[in-house]
């Protein structure tokens, strides 16, 4: 791997956390939790390869169709999870924000969302951008409704959840759509698709997709 042509912004569409588990013989819930455990070790790894920002799927505002139980599962797991291994929040050295609507989660979950901000806003050199209850299309009318005429890409990008340009689109398993997740960022961004479940996507997985972006030739439009 070239390690002086690693994308700047990496984003990442968290998918098969169910598929993985039903493989296991083990519910739904499972998968999720390992998925989430995974995300902590994918954002390390990111930052020893070089890359400044890691955004990923996390919670769609579509997602919130998904049966009762599964959606009460991701909005209350996490707070129980941070409160049981808050030391090891403590330990993390690089900073977490959270990208997208907040008027539909709990009090509770809110909390932990700010606390993780706070404990993390210091460091820099490398932002792990979590993407819950976000969807492009929420967020660009969102951004627009808050602009004076004429619009311009300036303005617009000014209001946006997420403003910076991705270089490198990953989705796992085997799934090969956008599926609503950052469609203006994502304009001249290189797409990587693999069959591995999110769970099991690991360092290994993370540096094929960076050599496979590295064969691209990304031209914006222009020529080389």
């Amino acid at each position: 791997m070239d390690i002086k042509n690693v994308p700047n912004h990496v984003a990442i569409i968290l998918d098969g956390n169910g598929r993985w588990a039903k493989k296991r013989g083990q519910p739904r819930s499972y998968g999720h939790y390992m998925g989430g455990r995974n995300l902590f070790k994918v954002a390390s790894y990111a930052k020893q390869l070089g890359i400044s920002k890691l955004s990923v799927y996390a919670f769609s505002t579509e997602n919130w169709k998904r049966p009762q139980e599964e959606v009460d599962y991701l909005m209350t797991k996490p707070i129980e999870l941070y409160y049981k291994n808050i030391d090891k929040f403590n330990e993390i050295d690089y900073k977490i924000i959270f990208s997208g609507r907040k008027d539909r989660f709990s009090e509770a979950l809110l909390k932990v969302m700010h606390e993780i901000e706070n404990k993390t806003k210091a460091f820099k050199g490398f932002v792990l951008n979590v993407c819950v209850d976000y969807g492009s299309y929420d967020e660009i009318i969102t951004a627009v409704n808050q602009l004076d005429k004429p619009i311009t890409i300036e303005k617009l990008e000014s209001k946006l959840f997420v403003k910076e340009p991705v270089d490198l689109l990953i989705r796992t398993s085997g799934e090969m759509r956008i599926s609503n997740f950052l469609l203006w960022q994502i304009a001249y961004a290189e797409f990587y698709f693999t069959h591995v479940h999110w769970p099991s996507f690991d360092k290994k997985q993370l540096i094929k997709a960076i050599k496979s972006y590295q064969k691209r030739q990304r031209r914006f439009g222009g020529l080389k």
